[in-house]
């Protein structure tokens, strides 16, 4: 249902916003020296680590030979657009260490990857 916040397009929105509330902040701050400004910039630093810490797994756990490798090994037996889609998915949900000692075999994982190749699979907008 909110698969659209897994997407780049959505990331860069959020952070456009955050800058816009910091940049309101710091404005009428050197505008007016009030303390309630130095909170809201201090909470909006905060609550954006908070929001997009997350979406940022992908960049922190993989390195770039590692997602190659995981690619080749799906390309060789399946479709090559649900192997990018699905590979997405691990590099967003799993670090490489996390990935590395998760049981491939264990009904979480493949129940992972089933609702991964179903959400992939899917044509709606939604």
């Amino acid at each position: 249902m909110f698969d659209f916040m897994d997407e780049d397009w959505f990331v860069i929105g959020l952070e456009v916003l955050f800058l816009l509330l910091l940049s309101f902040d710091v404005k009428k701050y050197m505008e007016t020296r009030k303390r309630e400004y130095i909170l809201n910039i201090v909470v909006t630093i905060g609550f954006a680590i908070w929001v997009l810490l997350p979406f940022y797994t992908s960049y922190f756990g993989w390195k770039e030979p590692q997602k190659s490798k995981i690619l080749k090994e799906c390309k060789g037996s399946n479709n090559s657009e649900l192997c990018n889609c699905i590979d997405k998915s691990i590099f967003k949900e799993y670090t490489n260490a996390e990935f590395k000692v998760i049981d491939k075999n264990s009904t979480a994982f493949k129940e992972f990857i089933k609702e991964t190749k179903e959400e992939c699979l899917d044509d709606s907008w939604f």
